[in-house]
């Protein structure tokens, strides 16, 4: 079984490329994850997105590997889950990148994130520095970051010199981000969104997408996610139901026009659902 459509490509500033639409498994336990990515991959998914909290590397690093499809035709990221309880140092970063490979069963990453900033600590700049040593000695494609925001954007790169080549932050319609969308285009970012679809609270009830979708004969979320596509973002949308990995696909045969973007875009409410990145340092 394959997609319907194709996915496109966005060019990463290091020069690597990543599909526009992947799959995310936050919130799916191990053993779901395997028969979610095995799905996944089986529709014609090929970037997958993951990470060390999740508690779900070893399987989807299993139906990564039992999935048929070569290990260069995929784009797998992970992140560095940079506990509050821990003191970082570029030894304590290597350790958990090599755990995550372990755990995926993989020889390299294509994409390594900090997932958050915990700015209160500044430990993230430590982690930066280690995260282009990683990159310099092939063990990573690309380098970047999650829930950063442009104050902690600007500090590693003064650091380093090297710009994270996306930023991974909640990004749906109720909080379109159009701030700090504006310093990922000024400082070279890709803008890539998780909760794309606004983990489920209501957002894909709203009667302006519901009548954008039923225009498009599409559902609300396949019109929540070509807006991402619209407006350049990377998007990875969850789900276990087969028919909605599918579905999340299938976005690249239509396309919203003026009158719906300006609909869409009267819907933000700066409605943030997830973890303020000022002030979050769990665990």
């Amino acid at each position: 079984m394959t997609s319907v459509n194709p996915v496109p490509n966005v060019t990463l500033s290091d020069g690597n490329t990543i599909p526009q639409v992947g799959f995310g498994v936050w919130q799916v336990p191990d053993d779901e994850s395997f028969t979610a990515v095995t799905s996944a991959l089986s529709i014609g998914y090929r970037s997958i997105d993951t990470a060390a909290i999740y508690g779900n590397e070893v399987g989807t690093g299993r139906a990564i590997a039992s999935s048929g499809v070569p290990r260069d035709e995929l784009f797998v990221t992970t992140k560095l889950w940079n506990s509050a309880s821990t003191p970082w140092t570029r030894d304590a970063v290597f350790f958990e990148f090599e755990a995550s490979l372990d755990r995926l069963d993989l020889d390299y990453l294509d994409l390594y994130l900090i997932h958050w900033p915990r700015p209160m600590r500044e430990d993230y700049r430590t982690m930066w520095r280690a995260f282009t040593e990683l990159k310099a000695d092939g063990r990573v494609r690309s380098i970047g970051v999650s829930n950063f925001q442009a104050e902690q954007l600007r500090t590693i790169i003064d650091d380093t010199g090297v710009a994270p080549v996306i930023n991974q932050v909640e990004l749906h319609p109720d909080f379109a981000q159009s701030e700090l969308k504006a310093v990922h285009a000024e400082l070279g970012i890709a803008t890539e969104a998780w909760s794309p679809l606004g983990q489920g609270q209501g957002l894909l009830d709203d009667p302006v997408l519901a009548r954008i979708a039923e225009k498009h004969q599409r559902s609300t979320a396949q019109v929540v996610l070509r807006w991402h596509v619209q407006s350049g973002h990377i998007a990875i949308p969850k789900s276990v139901t087969p028919h909605r990995i599918r579905q999340n696909l299938d976005v690249f045969g239509f396309e919203l026009d003026a009158d719906d973007l300006a609909a869409i875009a009267g819907l933000d409410a700066a409605n943030r659902l997830g973890g303020d990145p000022a002030t979050f340092d769990w665990n």
